[in-house]
């Protein structure tokens, strides 16, 4: 696990590739390269080790400019190629939830997505190069993101002002995943990459395949394909939690008991997905313009939530998804006041349909959409420098069936914003603002008439009700100041955020996540104000970035259940109120020497929230606090780590939510690298859950029925060349 300073994504973070971006054609001056285990401070590791274990995924190019380290306005998180090596799970949630201020919805193992500072759905965006997956992931938990770990090269988790230019609702973070299907550099002869893994806990099987062509005139081909097939989960243990367990037993009915002892297997849970794309580039020095196709198709079952009514069946869901998207990046250097304009655009058809234990279609979505971004990044004069740029998106959402919870509708937004710094000796000042034009549409249908009654007689009705515009205005400042070695760091920001159309207008039941949903038409803006003190030490032998936020929110919108049964499903609703969140997260790593012929290092990672709703009490679906601990250790070509985590019990719960005990999981890998003049080739070796222990998630909505996995031994190749 490996960190980087939020170095002055104040000049950049042009949001999308920013990042990594035309590594090749930039001078080695304007690389930063990140803190953590084998950073650019970290001692240099002699002879073989070195070869084997080059950091160069872990360098960022900041639009060709060179940052230090030590800016702390925020921070960047980073699962670089190798780490996701033998980190790699189904769903991007699970493959980042060991991550600093990270947990997962944990709605099975297809469909979490990932949680940043107990932030979920819009709050915490999961992006691919800077613009939006464009499917309906952040709309239901049983809604898997289509972006496929096994083709990302890179994976960022963003906190901070800097966020600003990306949405203007990233109050928790944002996750970005930077692929290669856009070719950033011409290489100088056929570029592979390939990747298997199996994993035994869901006898997992999956590969990824990727190749770069140069075709002369300074143009690139890509080509890359992903596939994997994986069993129903192994679980440590028993599937109902202890108190559904007990209630179980209790009962008449003999079926009914039987739930009692289900162990072992977490019973449709079984999937697969496959990915193709290709893409084309012209690059040519810091000039690249190009483009890409992809198409995307998953079918998963969704964890069942098991009915202890013998009166009411269980929902039994699996959900087929496909999407088709196009991309397009353009990079353009411009001279004068300007550095560089960046392009980024992308289109999708995306579509999926939930089925039932018998096959019966309950519900078919559909969404179209597209969005973009244009940055212009300022050449740096006298300290001064920045970006500003305008972002659109349009995407629509339809559900055809007999569980049609929601009415067809559009959402548009349209944003502008900027982000300037000036640096002058010891201090660094950042300040960001960005305005959001949001319209949304919905079509009236019985859904909506029976909303409108149920939310009582001063809702809004007719067109008001269904044609809704927000304005959001969100802006941040801060500044950090060099301490001989350590950096500190003040921001304060202001966020807004337009409610979603499934927060307004939901309605029904939804079979995918086992819910009765109940939306709001009435919410306003959601508004946020925060303030955040980090630290951050990047030379010696111990590497620190620490963070202590506080945000208090009006109008904040959530989702709860209500205890109450409609159409055999648990009822969830929209709400608003006033809440605070407030927690911590910190990271570090340090190198303890060597000894017995191997150079020791650890790690160290905790984190925790809390949530308060006035009026309410907790806010739902919190992480706990939580501390794992890792030893690391290399000789020659081998890499080792040994790490423990340990989650406390979750007993600050919302009305109507369950505590979740804690746990204490064991894991442990060892990577080898065969050939220290080739370290593209690395085998790995992973255990997981080491002790078979039966843990449950206090951020899953299944978690009193759906454990995490079990034991998992994992077996990894990775190679390049």
């Amino acid at each position: 696990m490996k960190f980087i300073s939020y170095a002055a994504l104040a000049a950049v973070l042009p949001a999308f590739p920013a990042f990594a971006q035309q590594a090749p054609a930039i001078d080695s001056a304007a690389v930063v390269e990140p803190t953590g285990v084998g950073g650019a401070d970290a001692p240099p590791t002699p002879g073989d080790a070195a070869k084997a274990h080059p950091d160069e995924d872990q360098a960022i190019v900041i639009t060709g400019t060179k940052r230090q380290v030590g800016d702390v306005l925020g921070n960047v998180s980073v699962v670089d190629k190798e780490e996701l090596t033998h980190d790699m799970k189904p769903s991007l949630g699970d493959t980042l939830a060991d991550m600093p201020g990270v947990s997962s919805t944990s709605f099975g193992p297809s469909a979490s997505r990932p949680i940043l500072r107990g932030e979920q759905g819009e709050r915490a965006p999961v992006l691919i190069d800077g613009i939006s997956s464009l499917d309906l992931s952040a709309t239901d938990p049983d809604h898997a993101v289509t972006i496929n770990p096994l083709t990302a090269e890179r994976i960022e988790i963003l906190h901070g002002p800097g966020a600003l230019l990306y949405s203007s609702s990233v109050i928790g973070g944002v996750v970005n995943v930077t692929d290669t299907r856009i070719p950033r550099h011409y290489p100088q002869d056929v570029d592979f990459d390939a990747v298997l893994n199996f994993g035994s806990a869901a006898n997992e099987r999956s590969g990824n395949l990727g190749i770069d062509v140069p075709l002369g005139g300074h143009f690139v081909a890509h080509a890359d394909g992903a596939y994997s097939k994986y069993d129903d989960l192994h679980v440590g243990g028993f599937l109902l939690s202890k108190a559904l367990r007990e209630q179980a037993l209790a009962s008449p009915d003999p079926d009914i008991r039987a739930l009692a002892d289900l162990k072992g297997k977490l019973p449709n849970t079984a999937g697969r997905s496959d990915d193709v794309a290709g893409g084309l580039a012209y690059v040519d020095g810091d000039l690249d313009v190009g483009v890409s196709y992809g198409h995307h198709d998953a079918k998963y079952g969704v964890p069942i939530r098991f009915s202890l009514d013998p009166s009411i069946e269980a929902e039994v869901p699996t959900i087929d998804a496909h999407q088709d998207r196009g991309d397009a990046r353009v990079n353009i250097p411009i001279g004068g006041l300007f550095k560089i304009f960046e392009f980024r655009g992308g289109i999708s058809k995306y579509r999926h349909s939930e089925a039932e234990a018998d096959g019966t279609i309950g519900s078919r979505f559909y969404s179209n959409g597209g969005e973009m971004r244009a940055d212009v990044v300022q050449n740096e004069r006298g300290g001064w420098g920045g970006t500003t740029g305008i972002q659109y998106l349009s995407q629509d959402a339809r559900i055809r069936g007999d569980e049609k919870y929601l009415p067809d509708s559009l959402k548009q937004n349209f944003g502008l914003f900027t982000l300037q710094t000036i640096e002058a000796g010891k201090v660094r000042i950042e300040a960001g603002a960005r305005v959001d034009f949001a319209k949304l549409h919905a079509d009236e249908d019985e859904g909506i008439a029976e909303l409108v009654q149920e939310v009582g007689e001063n809702s809004l009705v007719g067109s008001t009700a269904l044609r809704r515009n927000f304005t959001a205005v969100s802006g941040s400042i801060g500044a950090n100041y060099d301490l001989d070695g350590w950096r500190a760091g003040l921001s304060l920001s202001h966020s807004a955020r337009a409610p979603g159309i499934d927060e307004l207008y939901s309605f029904g039941p939804h079979g995918g996540s086992a819910q009765f949903l109940i939306g709001d038409p009435n919410l306003k803006t959601e508004k946020s104000n925060g303030v955040e003190l980090s630290v951050h030490r990047t030379t010696g032998p111990i590497h620190v970035q620490g963070s202590l936020y506080y945000s208090r929110y009006s109008n904040y919108i959530f989702q709860a259940p209500t205890g109450e049964i409609e159409d055999g499903l648990p009822v969830y609703e929209h709400f608003e109120g006033k809440a605070r969140y407030y927690g911590f997260e910190i990271e570090s790593d340090a190198r303890f020497g060597k000894a017995l012929g191997i150079d020791w290092g650890g790690e160290l990672v905790s984190d925790a929230v809390r949530a308060k709703i006035d009026g309410f009490g907790n806010a739902p679906e919190i992480p706990p606090f939580r501390v794992l601990a890792g030893l690391t250790g290399t000789r020659g070509q081998v890499d080792g780590r040994i790490e423990v985590e340990h989650a406390w019990a979750q007993h600050d719960n919302a009305p109507n939510e369950t505590p979740t005990p804690g746990y204490t999981m064991a894991n442990a890998s060892f990577d080898w690298h065969p050939f220290a003049a080739n370290p593209e080739l690395t085998l790995s070796l992973t255990a997981n859950n080491i002790f078979d222990v039966n843990a449950r998630r206090a951020t899953s909505e299944l978690k009193d029925y759906a454990p995490l996995g079990g034991r998992d031994i994992r077996l990894t190749a990775r190679v390049g060349f």
